[in-house]
This record gives structure tokens, C-alpha cells and sequence, in this order.
């Protein structure tokens, strides 16, 4: 009986073996298509992009400015340039495409300072009021040696950025002088600047001490006597960064910053900025 019971059983195990194990092949061969689409749709971009939001705080600026030959020095602490400032905007950011990407750095400051003089006896009055305002405008081709750019990353982690492109500078003076006395009114405006297109090369550089911490630096060169051999910019620039969040990272770094321009004319209009300082910013990853 026990024989037969096999003999009746047999030719319904064989089909059913069979079928499990073409159900089995039939999973084995759809695990790699499945897990190669979930590999593909993870691939990341080949784009990226990075904005900062960004404030200069120069705590010494010293330098000369020359008008209508006339030259006065400048020797100034945070707090005298804080004082006449009636508007600033830095802002910066990048856009890139696997190793190659476009940069842009733009700067915009004012100030207004007056100051007065009046004779003892008060019959006569000398007032004097200056409106200065410095942009910098940088636009430029970079490409990418290293790694991508992000808020987190494994320590040793780097990238070196060269870059090169056209920076406009805009310094611009207006200068008013009134005089007043008991039988005499002056008024006497002067004027001069303007916007100054420069060559620049730079490099910028960091590294990863710590998934969250990093180092940087960066510098520039504008100008290459193209214009005159005094027109001419540059900046160097060394900090840290500690990111917040996944796509957010905090910076803190010493800045120094050169302005040099003339009108290569004589009367001379020219000016010679040297500015040392704290830079701090909010820079973001996308």
C-alpha cells in the first residue's frame, strides 16, 4: 500500500517541484533589473548649485583718495566705517554642471559722511559732505578639481576651484563744500569715478576636517594693468565652516581687500583702499 500511496503521489510532487522552481529562476532574474532601476533612479544630479548670503566687517581701512590732485590718507576703525554707512548687500553664489560651473560675487556699499566748521564768533561756516559708493561685481568661469561642493561630507574630503572671468568695479565720489559768511555763499561740487572693467584669475580651496567641519580659503587678482598700472584689485580670504542641517553650513574667515584706481590724468583723481577684516556668512547647497 505504502508503495502505491508513492506511486499515486509522485506524478503530483513532479509538477509542483517543477513549478517552484521556475517561479524561483523567474525571481532570480527579476532581483538585478529591480535592483539596477533602484540604482538608477538614486544616481544624483549633474547639477548643482550653491548661494551665500554674506557680511564684510573691515576693522582697519587705510589707503589715500586723491581729488583734483588733492590727496588726503585714510586711516579708519570698524566703528568710523559703520558710523556714515547707509547701505551694504554681499552676496555670492555658483551654479555648475558635472566639473564646470559659473560664479558670481557682488558687493554693493555706501556711505555718506559731513562734517562743519564754524568761526568762533560764528559769522562764518564751512560744511562739507561726501557720498562714496564702492560695488564689486565678479563673473566668471570655474571648474572643479575634487570634490563635489556640500554642507556634509567624510573628513579629507576636497576640492580646488580655479576660475577665471571679468570683475567690475564701481567707486564713484561726490563731494559737496558750502561756505557761508556775512557777505559771501560758495557752493563748490566735485565729482569723479566710475565703473572699471578688469580681467580676474582666482582660486578658491577647501578641505574636510570632520563630516561637519571644514577649512577654506580663497584669492584673486584683477586688473593686470590693463587699464593703467594702478588700476587693480585683489582679496584673500581664509575661514571655517561648520554646517547646520544637511544643506546649510556657517562660515567665519579673515578677509583682506585691495581697491586701486586712477584717471591716469593730471589734475588726478585716484584712489588706493586696503581693508582688513571679519567676513561671516550663511551659505547654502542645492
Amino acid at each position: 500500500m505504502l508503495l502505491l500511496g508513492i506511486a499515486l503521489i509522485q506524478p503530483l510532487i513532479g509538477p509542483g517541484i517543477a513549478l517552484a522552481e521556475e517561479e524561483t529562476t523567474g525571481n532570480a532574474e527579476e532581483g538585478p533589473s529591480s535592483t539596477e532601476g533602484k540604482e538608477t533612479a538614486e544616481a544624483p544630479s549633474p547639477w548643482s548649485a550653491t548661494a551665500e548670503i554674506y557680511g564684510f566687517f573691515p576693522l582697519r581701512t587705510t589707503g589715500s583718495t586723491t581729488v583734483k590732485g588733492l590727496t588726503a590718507d585714510v586711516d579708519l576703525d570698524l566703528e568710523q566705517v559703520l558710523r556714515p554707512l547707509t547701505m551694504a548687500a554681499y552676496v555670492r553664489g555658483s551654479v555648475e554642471y558635472k566639473r564646470l560651473g559659473l560664479l558670481t560675487d557682488l558687493s554693493y556699499v555706501s556711505v555718506r559722511g559731513e562734517d562743519a566748521t564754524t568761526s568762533p564768533l560764528g559769522r562764518r561756516k564751512l560744511s562739507a559732505t561726501l557720498n562714496n559708493i564702492q560695488g564689486i561685481y565678479d563673473v566668471a568661469l570655474r571648474y572643479r578639481f575634487g570634490d563635489r561642493e556640500q554642507a556634509i561630507a567624510k573628513g579629507g574630503s576636497f576640492s580646488v576651484i580655479p576660475y577665471a572671468g571679468v570683475r567690475f568695479v564701481d567707486m564713484r565720489y561726490d563731494l559737496s563744500a558750502q561756505f557761508d559768511g556775512p557777505n559771501l555763499s560758495l557752493s563748490r561740487p566735485r565729482s569723479f569715478g566710475g565703473t572699471v572693467t578688469q580681467p580676474l584669475l582666482g582660486t578658491q580651496a577647501s578641505v574636510f576636517l570632520s563630516p561637519r567641519l571644514r577649512l577654506f580659503a580663497r584669492g584673486d587678482l584683477g586688473g593686470f594693468g590693463v587699464n593703467n598700472s594702478d588700476d587693480y584689485s585683489a582679496n584673500a580670504q581664509v575661514g571655517v565652516g561648520y554646517a547646520v542641517g544637511n544643506n546649510t553650513q556657517l562660515n567665519l574667515s579673515w578677509r583682506y581687500l585691495h581697491l586701486g584706481g586712477t584717471n591716469d590724468q593730471s589734475p588726478e583723481n585716484a584712489y588706493d583702499i586696503n581693508q582688513n577684516g571679519v567676513e561671516m556668512g550663511v551659505k547654502f547647497f542645492f
